[in-house]
C-alpha cells in the first residue's frame, strides 16, 4: 500500500487511485465537481488543484512546484508529498468559485438540491463572501429531456458527469455538450430523449440542482428526510440502496455504494419500483373465510376480520390437524423468494416441526426478458425477486419432501394437499394467475400471506396481510450467493404486522422479532446465512 504525505500527515492509500480520492477517503474535504471515481477523468472544473513537491530541474531536490496541479489526475505513488492547506490553493478556490457563481441563479429556496448541493457547500467553505457581478446574469431555459428527468440549464456547472455516464456506463450516449465557451450547455441529441434503464443515476451524479427527478420535484426538503440502508427487491442482483423517507412515506430511492454488486449505480426498476408500498389496494387486516361461497371477483367480500392475537391458535390448529395424519404428508409450505432469509427459516422450521413429512416449495420466481449487461459490467437481472438463492439454501438444509412451483400447483389441483401456508409478497398481484387461484382453491386449509387482494384470497381459509420489504428487516441472498442486510425504513401499515413478527408468534416465541437473533440461530446450522457482506462506507463527496 503506497504512503503519501498530505498537508504534513502520512496517509496510506489504495494503489492506483488519484490523490483526490485518497484525500477524500482520508477525511480531507477537497472541493471538486467533475471528478467521479466511476467515470473517466477530465479535470475540467479546476477546483481540486493542489501543490505538489517535484524535483528541481537543476538540483533534483524535491521542492514545491510553482504551478498547481489537478489532484484528480495525479495518481498516488509512494513518498509523494502534496498540500491543500496553502494560500495558493485557497486563492484558486476563491477565483474558481467566483467564476461558477457569475451566472448561477439565486434560487436555493426553491431548488430540490438545496441541502445536498456541492455548490452550496463549497461556496460556504471555499468561495467568496460576496459577489462582484453587476451585469445581468445569463438565463437559460429549463428543458424536459426525458420521461423522468428535467434539466435546469441555468444551474449547470458543465462538469459533464451526466454526459460521461451515458457514454461510458449505459453506452446510450443521449447527452452531449453543445456550443463552446460560456455558451456551452448540456442537451440531448435531437430525437433521442434520456430514456435508458439507468437514466435516473444522472440526477444523483449532478453535483448541483441542474438535473432533477420529476417524481421528487418539490415533494420534500432533503433535510427533513431520514435515510435507511436497504437492499432493492427489484431483481436478484441485490442492489444496495438508501430509502429516503419522512412521516411514514417513501419519497425517493438512491444508490448506496457497493463494490461487489452495483458500485455507484442502481437501475430505474430499483429507483422507481417502490410505489406499491403506498398502494391503497394493499391488505390491511387479517381475515377468515366466511360461510358463503368464495367470489374471485370480490376476494374480500364475505370475509370475517380476525384479531391478530387469535391468529397463532387458528393457524396452528389448521396445520396441526393436517400434520397429525401421515406425518403431515398432505401439508405444504410455499416459501416466496420475496421473503427474507430469516422469515424463510422461521416458516420452514415451523412447518417441519408440525408436519415432518410436509412438502416444502420454493415460490414462483418472476422472470422478465433477459439479463441486461451494460458496457462497464452493470447488470440488470431478468429474475425479478431478491432471495431465490436464500430460500433454496434453506430448503436444501431442511431436506425432506420438496416440490417445484409448477409441480406443487399440479398436485394441488389433484387434491394432494389438505393444508398449506402460502407466502406471496410480490409487488405485482398478477402472480396469482387463474391457474394459481384454481390450484390454491383446491386446498381447503390454505393460509395465504400476501400484500394484495387476489382471486386466491377469496378462497383462503386464513388471509394474512403482508408487510412490504421497506417495513421489514432481514437479509437477502443474491444470485451470486452474497448475503446482504436491509433495515426497516417504515412502520407497517396500521393493522398490519411485519412478516417476521407474525412467523415469530406462530412459532410460539415470545417478544419482538429481531432478524439478527434469528440469523444467528440459522447461521449455527447454515454458516453461509451468517456471512453478511457490508459494503464499504464512503465519506460525503467521496463518491
Amino acid at each position: 500500500m503506497p504512503k503519501i504525505i498530505i498537508d504534513g500527515r502520512e496517509v496510506e492509500c489504495r494503489p492506483g487511485i488519484p490523490v483526490l480520492q485518497a484525500a477524500l477517503e482520508a477525511g480531507w474535504d477537497v472541493p471538486h465537481y467533475c471528478y467521479h471515481p466511476g467515470l473517466r477523468i477530465v479535470a475540467s472544473c479546476r477546483l481540486c488543484l493542489m501543490e505538489m513537491k517535484m524535483p528541481h530541474p537543476r538540483t533534483q531536490e524535491l521542492v514545491w512546484a510553482p504551478k498547481l496541479v489537478p489532484s484528480c489526475q495525479t495518481p498516488v505513488r509512494d513518498g509523494l508529498e502534496v498540500r491543500f492547506n496553502s494560500e495558493a490553493v485557497r486563492q484558486n478556490h476563491r477565483h474558481v468559485m467566483e467564476y461558477y457563481l457569475l451566472n448561477h441563479p439565486l434560487d436555493c429556496p426553491v431548488c430540490d438540491k438545496a441541502g445536498e448541493c456541492y455548490l452550496q457547500d463549497y461556496t460556504e467553505q471555499f468561495g467568496p463572501a460576496a459577489s462582484r457581478m453587476v451585469e445581468e446574469k445569463t438565463k437559460n431555459p429549463k428543458k424536459d429531456i426525458g420521461p423522468h428527468t428535467l434539466l435546469y440549464q441555468d444551474r449547470c456547472v458543465l462538469c459533464t458527469r451526466c454526459v460521461r455516464f451515458t457514454e461510458e456506463i449505459t453506452g446510450t450516449g443521449e447527452l452531449t455538450v453543445v456550443n463552446r465557451g460560456n455558451r456551452g450547455e448540456i442537451d440531448v441529441f435531437p430525437g433521442r430523449p434520456l430514456d435508458n434503464p439507468l437514466q435516473g443515476n444522472v440526477v444523483d451524479l449532478c453535483p448541483v440542482g441542474a438535473l432533477l427527478d420529476k417524481d421528487f420535484l418539490f415533494k420534500q426538503r432533503v433535510w427533513l428526510l431520514r435515510s435507511t440502508k436497504s437492499v432493492s427487491p427489484a431483481d436478484s442482483r441485490g442492489q444496495t440502496i438508501w430509502i429516503d423517507h419522512n412521516d411514514g412515506r417513501i419519497y425517493r430511492i438512491r444508490p448506496r455504494f457497493n463494490e461487489r454488486v452495483n458500485e455507484w449505480w442502481i437501475s430505474d426498476e430499483a429507483r422507481f419500483g417502490w410505489k406499491f408500498v403506498h398502494a391503497d389496494s394493499r391488505l390491511r387486516y387479517p381475515s377468515v373465510r366466511g360461510r358463503g361461497p368464495a367470489d374471485p371477483a370480490q376476494p374480500l367480500a364475505g370475509r370475517v376480520p380476525l384479531a391478530w392475537e387469535d391468529i397463532p391458535a387458528r393457524v396452528r390448529a389448521i396445520l396441526g390437524e393436517a400434520g397429525a395424519r401421515d406425518g403431515g404428508a398432505r401439508v405444504a409450505a410455499v416459501l416466496s423468494p420475496m421473503m427474507s432469509c430469516e422469515e424463510a427459516w422461521l416458516l420452514a422450521s415451523l412447518v417441519r416441526e408440525m408436519a415432518p413429512a410436509a412438502t416444502l416449495v420454493p415460490g414462483f420466481v418472476p422472470v422478465v426478458g433477459r439479463d441486461q449487461i451494460f458496457p462497464k459490467g452493470f447488470v440488470i437481472k431478468a429474475e425479478k425477486c431478491p432471495n431465490r438463492r436464500g430460500v433454496e439454501t434453506i430448503l436444501a438444509y431442511f431436506g425432506g419432501p420438496q416440490a417445484g412451483w409448477n409441480d406443487f400447483l399440479g398436485r394441488a389441483v389433484e387434491g394432494a394437499f389438505e393444508a398449506a401456508y402460502v407466502v406471496g409478497g410480490y409487488p405485482d398481484p398478477g402472480w396469482v394467475t387463474p391457474a394459481v387461484a384454481a390450484a390454491l382453491a383446491r386446498i381447503d386449509g390454505c393460509i395465504l400471506h400476501d400484500l394484495f387482494p387476489s382471486a386466491a384470497a377469496a378462497s383462503a381459509v386464513v388471509l394474512l396481510p403482508a408487510a412490504s420489504w421497506a417495513e421489514r428487516e432481514g437479509t437477502f441472498m443474491n444470485c451470486d450467493g452474497l448475503v446482504q442486510a436491509f433495515e426497516r425504513a417504515l412502520p407497517p401499515l396500521e393493522g398490519v404486522k411485519a412478516d417476521g413478527q407474525v412467523l415469530y408468534e406462530l412459532a410460539g416465541r415470545a417478544g419482538l422479532f429481531r432478524s439478527e437473533t434469528v440469523r444467528e440461530e440459522a447461521a449455527a446450522a447454515v454458516p453461509a446465512l451468517g456471512a453478511v457482506f457490508v459494503p464499504r462506507d464512503l465519506p460525503p463527496h467521496a463518491h
